[in-house]
């Protein structure tokens, strides 16, 4: 499915792209389709992410310098328009070309913002990467390398910028979707690493992140920060130059900031760093109220989501039909309680409400009920007494027992069923033929409603065999 936008980076990104012949013309397309899915999410202009593709054949090609498509349409149509050149795979020749255009402003490349090669390749190559590689690599740029052919693994993970594990991938050509958000984590890493960008951001509340630019000693940083709709609520905040992060709170759901960090150094001077951040929309707690771990006096009741702007929650329950009802105090940080002390076999009605620090207040119900008490038997065994006869006992029921109830299906004859009193806790089947399978059931018997059945199959060994029985758990 789409991807959410990735904005506030900035770089230039090259597609180092196998345009030889030892490439299919299939494999070529589906390069294609990867490279557009890879940058779908990013936003593109001057101050954003700028690419261009170059060809890896017998003379390294330029499809587009990287100022030529400032928005996606033009962007993806210009890769759709891509067309395979064929020739040698002369791939030392392109890393040197690219090395050229990356840091050329005729080609449209900027001073001073993050690069970023991308080689897609077959893993061949017919004259040597090692030399140009390392030169890239030494000029700052970071090399993501993903190889659709057998390459060599020792030569790949040279080539790529270390460590290989994030920086190298080997995949089949049908699966380069499963690595596609893997590569656009590692790309957005290099590119917001030298950029004021935000993490974590909530309804009400972000982290700004920045590049170590200051010390303690050389200076300080000033934040300023105002929603985009009404400037002159602008707010400041100072924090001392061995800071590269800061949380900003008490924010508006759904509203977009615009956010200056000013580097104030008595050393070197830093230009400021600006961004855009839009605070989430409200969450709205509780969404969902389940109920789980139900038992005969208690059960489980849990919530989500939890928030930072919920103070604590109110868990009201009661039985229905009825007006009775009990209130529990859970703190905020937390998302589930046990209610006990409960009546078996009774519904209530669960009512789970978060107090917010504004002072409101969301609920949601649900309904729960309590199992009935001890409404099964346990350990049901057989005793052979005889060629035609079984004796089947079983452990009692918890809870106020008023008797059990013994059905006896049979294979062959007419089935049967007896009813003892709570202390008697086995009977006596008698007119099980010979060589036949019978179903026997033990149930509880309580005031309010049967109990839950205990179940077995019993195999009565033919006559001609030594005689016994055989029983299994019914599936």
């Amino acid at each position: 499915g789409p991807r959410p936008p990735i904005s506030n980076t900035e770089g230039d990104l090259l597609f180092l792209l196998d345009s030889s012949a030892s490439v299919s013309h299939y494999e070529f397309s589906r390069v294609k389709e990867f490279m557009w899915d890879l940058l779908q999410p990013f936003t593109f202009g001057p101050r954003d992410v700028q690419t261009s593709i170059i060809h890896i054949s017998t003379t390294p090609t330029m499809e587009f310098p990287f100022d030529r498509h400032p928005s996606s349409g033009s962007l993806r149509q210009a890769i759709r328009d891509t067309r395979q050149l064929m020739g040698d795979t002369n791939t030392g020749k392109a890393l040197s070309f690219a090395k050229e255009k990356l840091f050329s402003g005729e080609a449209g490349a900027r001073p001073d913002v993050p690069k970023v090669l991308v080689w897609v390749t077959d893993g061949f190559s017919t004259d040597d990467i090692s030399e140009p590689m390392q030169l890239l690599k030494d000029m700052g740029v970071t090399v993501f390398i993903v190889s659709t052919g057998r390459g060599n693994y020792l030569e790949l993970s040279a080539a790529a910028s270390q460590p290989p594990d994030r920086h190298l991938h080997f995949v089949d050509v049908d699966d380069l979707p499963i690595i596609t958000k893997e590569l656009q984590d590692g790309i957005r890493d290099v590119l917001e690493a030298n950029r004021l960008h935000a993490v974590d951001i909530t309804s009400s509340s972000f982290r700004l992140m920045w590049p170590k630019l200051l010390s303690q000693e050389t200076g300080y940083y000033t934040l300023e920060y105002a929603p985009t709709d009404d400037l002159a609520r602008k707010r400041t905040k100072q924090v001392s130059g061995a800071h590269t992060s800061l949380v900003l709170s008490n924010l508006a759901p759904e509203t977009t900031y615009e956010v200056a960090l000013i580097p104030e150094s008595n050393v070197h001077y830093f230009p400021p760093q600006t961004t855009r951040v839009t605070t989430r929309a409200e969450e709205i707690s509780p969404a969902q109220v389940l109920i789980s771990e139900s038992g005969p006096r208690s059960f489980h009741v849990s919530w989500a989501p939890t928030l930072d702007s919920v103070m604590g929650y109110q868990v009201l329950y009661g039985p229905l039909p009825g007006n009775s009802v009990k209130v529990l105090e859970v703190d905020g940080s937390h998302n589930s309680t046990v209610v006990e002390n409960l009546a078996p076999n009774t519904t209530y009605l669960v009512t789970v409400t978060a107090i917010y620090r504004s002072g409101k207040e969301k609920s949601l119900s649900a309904k729960a009920c309590t199992q009935e008490e001890g409404s099964k038997v346990r350990h049901l065994r057989f005793e052979d007494m005889g060629p035609n006869a079984l004796k089947a006992s079983w452990d009692s029921a918890d809870g106020q027992v008023l008797g059990y109830r013994v059905r006896c299906r049979r294979q062959t004859g007419p089935s049967s069923v007896l009813s003892v009193s709570p202390q008697v806790h086995s009977v006596l089947l008698t007119d099980l033929a010979s060589g036949t399978t019978n179903k026997v059931c033990v149930q509880p018997v309580y005031r309010s409603q049967p109990g839950k059945r205990l179940c077995r199959m019993v195999h009565m060994q033919p006559a001609t065999e030594a005689q016994g029985y055989r029983h299994r758990q019914r599936a």
